[in-house]
């Protein structure tokens, strides 16, 4: 079994329990030859146990509350659980108070019956793509153990703990890629829904103007589940859609720089997959992608929101920062309230010409990130991290700045490097980018 939907006909049928799954995922996070001391910074053995033997009680009764009552999931560490702190990946927060209420996004995971396993590991903050911790460690990608591999940020731990098994869902958060970028990383399905679909409420804020919190997961269709739970909705089969006929735009300009040769030559027998299943790749010019770097030339709103917020936290507590984390959170100091009207104003002109620009298209498609997961090893110096972090975070930061959707899927054959196939879909275009997703998923595994 591989998906949610597999693991809950599972467990409709009597053919595994919620106790069961949750002490797998337990065992994975234990053994000390994985990864999972650096995947999670707290696990919750009793609880998830004792939330999972309640779920069991309750389907053999006939009261289960949801299909997926009893599904193993984990927790970014800047989501509010009620009676614990929240870090945020940073010892900066490890003596905060205990939050006194769940997040709305973790309360609707409980009413569903999900049974959260631990909070994982994450880049501090979620101020980086990279997914580098040196207070909890970094985990690694599961590609090339054996060198080291950066898992992809800020969502670090929620990928990783997909990837091996360590849960089968993961909430993540994403601000400029941090669900995309890890998941592209780790060979996971990850996704950024329109942000205001999703309440923020309990989640520690990066920058409230572009947070969005999103699913990591095995599948297009197991992120539609947690994507629809996640903003309080029911989960519906997505609607089918063939893949003849479908018009995907392929940016020619600003995506394409500093790819790799790895990347480049995958996406590219990709598109020859779907073009040859009847899709329409159309290369196009899109102006509005080259204006993004001079919008953003101050540190765009991340910066100046995150400046914020942590101004005052950075007056008492800034030498327990990770110093690259907080060098970048300190540039937010240069903008001034000018400089920031005009960032709105830019960001409005910016989606209205971008609208005006796809609207002949079904999405926009493009590699997630340009480059396969760097080597830990190569990101020691200050200067090599600044610009491989940039690079990273380019082509996945265009769907928060023009907020849309964005969905990034594994499209790399197995054994190879990972590289992720990333599909941005309309503001609120969801459920359509979903049902287009899929069909890709299906077209790219039938292509295997």
């Amino acid at each position: 079994m591989r998906t949610i939907t597999e693991h809950a006909e599972a467990l409709a049928a009597g053919r595994v329990t919620s106790r069961a799954l949750v002490e797998d995922c337990l065992a994975r996070i234990a053994d000390p030859a994985g990864e999972g001391a650096r995947t999670f910074i707290k696990t919750d053995e009793a609880g998830a146990r004792a939330m999972a033997d309640a779920q069991d009680a309750l389907r053999r009764a006939g009261r289960a509350a949801t299909p997926w009552s009893g599904i193993p999931i984990s927790l970014k560490d800047l989501f509010d659980v009620a009676g614990e702190p929240t870090p945020a990946g940073s010892r900066a927060l490890a003596q905060a108070p205990p939050a006194t209420a769940h997040a709305t996004v973790v309360q609707r995971m409980l009413a569903a019956g999900l049974v959260p396993v631990g909070r994982t590991n994450m880049t501090e903050f979620a101020f980086s793509g990279l997914g580098l911790n040196p207070h909890y460690g970094t985990p690694l990608s599961p590609w090339d153990r054996e060198t080291g591999r950066i898992p992809g940020g800020s969502s670090s731990g929620a990928a990783v703990s997909v990837s091996d098994g360590m849960a089968l869902a993961a909430l993540g958060t994403d601000t400029g890629g941090s669900c995309r970028i890890p998941a592209a990383f780790c060979g996971v399905v990850g996704y950024k829904p329109t942000a205001r679909r999703v309440p923020i409420t309990g989640v520690l804020p990066l920058a409230p103007s572009l947070d969005s919190v999103g699913p990591l997961a095995n599948s297009v269709e197991c992120c539609a589940i947690i994507d629809a739970l996640l903003a309080g909705t029911v989960p519906q089969t997505l609607p089918p859609v063939p893949l003849a006929g479908l018009r995907l735009a392929w940016p020619a300009n600003y995506v394409s720089e500093g790819m790799d040769e790895i990347v480049g030559a995958t996406v590219e027998r990709v598109l020859a997959r779907l073009s040859d299943a009847g899709a329409t790749i159309v290369r196009a010019q899109f102006p509005v992608l080259d204006e993004i770097p001079a919008v953003n030339k101050l540190g765009g709103f991340a910066t100046a929101e995150a400046y914020a917020w942590h101004r005052p936290l950075l007056a008492t507590k800034a030498a327990l920062y990770d110093q690259r984390i907080r060098t970048r959170i300190e540039r937010g100091a240069r903008q001034t309230a000018a400089d920031y009207l005009d960032l709105l104003a830019a960001r409005a002109r910016l989606i209205a010409a971008m609208d005006r620009a796809t609207a002949p298209f079904d999405a926009l498609i493009m590699p997630t990130v340009p480059v396969v997961p760097p080597k830990l090893d190569a990101l020691i110096e200050d200067a090599d991290y600044n610009r491989i972090n940039m690079l990273v975070l380019r082509d996945t930061a265009i769907a928060n700045l023009l907020d849309r959707c964005a969905i990034s899927l594994p499209c790399h054959r197995p054994g190879d490097p990972p590289v992720g196939l990333m599909l941005v879909g309309e503001t609120m275009g969801d459920r359509r980018l979903f049902a287009i997703a899929a069909a890709v998923e299906a077209g790219l595994r039938a292509a295997a």
